[in-house]
């Protein structure tokens, strides 16, 4: 959809002043005119709705397009294209003086005695101006009118502050060169949106959910439904198995990891548990600890529901010894997703390992042998984890699949890389699923770093 459509905009008077002096070249020129009619196309222009004016300021004020003009998008897009610059000097306070002695009255059409009008100026230069601003734009701020200055190149950016209305940092802005100034296009499309929440006004097109964004909006389905390629239908996810996930944590429970590590270890188990649908249609956790030895705390489907598996995680006691790693993850491919351990056949298969030090034992065949198994193995190492063995246990592409902390405390550090996209399988339902994990586990771990 595009800007237009989207952004509803309070009922605005607004004008734009703009400095055609001779320090701007035709060519940058053309550049604002851009500018000024990427902004018009975004708004809601009408009547009852937002209305355009434009000055054009030199040495002498021209008004080129005053606010009872024509006001069809066309109409405001094609007097923009004609307007020429004046090439002379830079009389911005005489300009201001303009805008509110004639381009916001009465009579050029402006509507300011009604309350829910807004008046707004945006003045784009780029000298000093050879008059005084600042009285005069006091004077049209006590009119109401809200000023936005953009400076390009050698502005003296006093001049933007006693000209812009407050809060300055909103309404003064600098871009190096015309050839720029378009980026500013967002930022005052945005400006104008005062409906940003299109979801709630019913803006939209979406079979099932629709997720707000400022001035836009995504559609997404109910659990049990995959989005179509149009992005707004949705399909139901066959066998109800759309969410389905074995994830099995394989916890490092060595002596170096020391038990006040170890409970931020199960802290941090415990929050993903909780970003996950637990059931035997859709995730089933596992959790094998291991240091020197391997144990199995609970198999995969053992626990039907969150609250269960979270009690058994605070349970789990440290085994505080060696650090076995490759008999770990041997563990975790021969036992921990087989069937009899109960892990579901066609269910996509996701390790995530925890270690806080070099392995003690050989792990380049078992990480390999998971891998090669089509399980998803993501690598979190702490402290004195050896960065190569986090590489070999993490899948590809190995950069979104392991992670390094110096500290047990910032866990969290990790989530800056954790965008993990999870998703390799054909099946939109099962990509779904593991999408939504992902993002709980990205916001979790950004959580954590607050």
């Amino acid at each position: 959809p595009s800007p237009g459509t989207l952004c509803r905009t309070r009922p605005t008077d607004l004008v734009f002043i703009i400095d055609s002096s001779r320090s701007v070249r035709p060519h940058e020129f053309e550049k604002i005119k851009v500018f000024v009619s990427r902004v018009i196309e975004a708004l809601d222009v009408g009547p009852n709705a937002t209305r355009v004016g434009v000055i054009n300021y030199a040495s002498a004020v021209r008004s080129e397009l005053s606010l009872q003009g024509p006001q069809s998008k066309a109409a405001l897009l094609q007097a923009v294209r004609r307007i020429q610059p004046l090439s002379t000097g830079t009389m911005t306070g005489l300009a201001i003086q303009f805008a509110i002695s004639r381009a916001f009255s009465a009579a050029e059409g402006g509507r300011g005695s009604a309350p829910n009008f807004k008046k707004v100026a945006i003045v784009v230069t780029d000298g000093r101006p050879q008059d005084g601003v600042q009285d005069v734009s006091a004077r049209a701020r006590a009119a109401g009118i809200e000023i936005f200055a953009i400076g390009v190149g050698r502005v003296d950016m006093g001049t933007l502050r006693q000209m812009a209305s407050e809060p300055l940092d909103e309404h003064v802005d600098y871009v190096e060169s015309y050839s720029v100034i378009e980026k500013l296009t967002h930022k005052f499309q945005e400006a104008f949106c005062v409906v940003s929440d299109l979801c709630a006004t019913g803006d939209h097109d979406c079979e099932q959910v629709c997720v707000s964004t400022p001035g836009a909006y995504r559609c997404a389905c109910r659990d049990g439904f995959s989005l179509n390629s149009d992005g707004k239908t949705c399909t139901a996810c066959n066998g109800g198995l759309g969410s389905a996930l074995d994830l099995v944590f394989l916890i490092d429970g060595s002596k170096s990891v020391r038990p006040e590590n170890f409970e931020l270890v199960k802290k941090f188990i415990n929050q993903i548990v909780d970003s996950l649908e637990v059931s035997d249609k859709q995730a089933q956790v596992g959790l094998v600890q291991y240091s020197s030895s391997v144990r199995q705390e609970f198999p995969l489907g053992q626990f039907k529901n969150k609250k269960d598996i979270k009690a058994a995680v605070k349970k789990m006691s440290y085994m505080e010894k060696g650090t076995m790693t490759g008999q770990a993850l041997k563990y975790l491919v021969d036992s921990s997703f087989s069937v009899i351990n109960g892990a579901r056949p066609g269910v996509p298969k996701v390790g995530i390992v925890f270690t806080d030090g070099r392995s003690q034992d050989y792990i380049s065949d078992a990480a390999k042998k998971a891998k090669d198994s089509g399980f998803r193995m993501f690598a979190v190492g702490v402290g004195n984890a050896v960065e190569d063995e986090l590489r070999e246990i993490a899948s590809e592409p190995v950069a979104e699949h392991y992670f390094y902390t110096a500290d047990f405390r910032t866990i969290s550090k990790i989530g800056k890389k954790l965008q993990m996209k999870i998703c390799v399988e054909e099946d939109p339902c099962e990509c779904k699923s593991i999408m939504k994990f992902q993002t709980k586990v990205e916001d979790l771990i950004n959580s954590l770093q607050q």
